[in-house]
């Protein structure tokens, strides 16, 4: 619903740097790995076994998720569209006209406005895909849920621990109404993670004892308020400034990176300290943000992760993951390289678009009868995060006890108007409270 404005533009500012998922398409072929390769028990669609499917959030990664969705398998229809902005969703119809008799959108089949999500919802989809700004993923998966989709929601899916127990609770019914939900966490349905972590599990390191990880980038593009525009409208426009809005970008951009390490882990950290900060960010049009994060965190299992994200131009770029165990090390970077440094001395030189094959494995299982449910995984990589930020704002240890069940922060907000809304004090360490 509410337009991710300038996806396109953060794209193009990291191309030099990272791949772009378009670009990744072009250098990787758009090649897809059968569900059947993964382990599924997969049949594919024949005759009338069509799935229908509606995009919420028609910014530059909702239209990618689109397109990502209608490359996965045969019978997967684009069959309507809902945003808050007009432009965006013009734009998104535009750039998908293209996928030819995958392309079913209608002119009575776009929405537009702040019920947007409910009438795509209620178009008569069977999966939807939630790409609006994170703030308002909870309860667009709930509404989703209670009306019987099938969901991917793209990363970070909340922006507070009472967000997080919504898309909890919410991905708890969908098991129960044997409903499919996959993340936008891509790193999960590649084959060179999947095995090189499989590895790790397998003591092919030892005993994990530390890990790194680091999300050090450039910095991106932001919307400039135009006169007359509303504080709500600017603020969703410029969404990735707002905590209420992305979570910040320790959540909203570096959760790839600590859901990697729970997923080494295999389990969320028992505690945490950080700290950050907004050095160069400062200007008020990159609204209360931080620019920059380091954070410990410490795992049942005793292992300590240090985890660094920073978005400045002008610095050290560095997107990876390195596991340290007691008979070697095993690094994570990229989409293809990955390698374990052990007993084994292993390496994986493949290729494949996690893009796609995300929407591949949730459309394969839910034709198995077997739908898969990521919710409350990365519902709890997302607490991770705000872990995270909320020990960096406060200058405080966060358990993991107290974020899941005893924090009172709340920054859901059901917005229904355009109108005032004071931006958020910068958060100052020693004086921010820990709620």
């Amino acid at each position: 619903m509410y337009g991710d404005s300038f996806s396109l533009e953060v794209n193009t500012l990291q191309s030099k740097r990272h791949l772009s998922r378009r670009q990744f398409l072009k250098s990787a072929g758009a090649t897809v790995i059968t569900a059947s390769a993964l382990g599924w028990n997969y049949a594919w669609a024949q005759g009338s076994d069509r799935i229908r499917v509606g995009l919420i959030g028609c910014g530059g990664r909702g239209t990618g998720a689109a397109r990502d969705a209608a490359s996965a398998a045969e019978g997967v229809e684009i069959w309507a569209l809902g945003d808050l902005f007009q432009d965006r969703l013009d734009n998104c119809r535009k750039s998908l006209a293209n996928l030819g008799d995958k392309m079913k959108v209608t002119d009575s089949r776009c929405f537009v406005g702040f019920d947007a999500y409910k009438r795509v919802i209620d178009s008569g989809v069977d999966y939807v895909l939630l790409a609006t700004p994170p703030g308002f993923r909870p309860i667009h998966f709930q509404a989703a849920v209670e009306a019987g989709k099938h969901v991917f929601m793209e990363k970070p899916v909340a922006v507070c621990p009472e967000g997080v127990r919504m898309v909890i609770e919410t991905a708890r019914r969908a098991e129960q109404k044997k409903l499919g939900v996959v993340a936008g966490t891509q790193y999960r349905h590649h084959p060179g993670y999947i095995e090189t972590i499989k590895r790790i599990h397998g003591g092919s390191i030892g005993k994990v004892v530390a890990a790194y990880a680091y999300y050090l980038t450039g910095a991106l593009g932001k919307w400039d308020r135009q006169p007359g525009m509303s504080d709500i409208e600017w603020q969703i426009r410029n969404w990735l400034y707002f905590t209420w809005l992305s979570g910040d970008h320790i959540v909203e951009q570096f959760v790839h990176n600590i859901d990697v390490m729970n997923w080494v882990m295999g389990s969320p950290p028992e505690r945490c300290i950080g700290m950050g900060g907004r050095q160069v960010r400062t200007d008020p049009a990159y609204g209360h943000i931080y620019d920059h994060f380091a954070i410990e965190y410490v795992y049942p299992n005793g292992a300590r992760v240090t985890a660094m994200c920073r978005q400045m131009d002008g610095c050290l770029n560095r997107v990876t993951n390195q596991v340290i165990g007691t008979e070697g090390q095993a690094k994570l970077e990229g989409f293809d390289t990955f390698w374990v440094r052990g007993t084994e001395n292993w390496r994986w030189e493949g290729r494949v678009n996690p893009y796609v094959q995300e929407h591949a494995d949730l459309i394969a299982s839910v034709r198995a009868g077997k739908p898969i449910n990521e919710g409350v995984q990365v519902a709890e990589s997302t607490l991770t995060a705000i872990m995270g930020r909320m020990a960096a704002y406060t200058g405080q240890e966060v358990t993991w006890e107290f974020a899941l069940k005893e924090s009172k922060l709340n920054l859901v907000r059901n917005v229904t108007a355009f109108g005032e809304m004071p931006v958020d004090e910068v958060a100052m360490p020693g004086k921010t409270p820990l709620v």
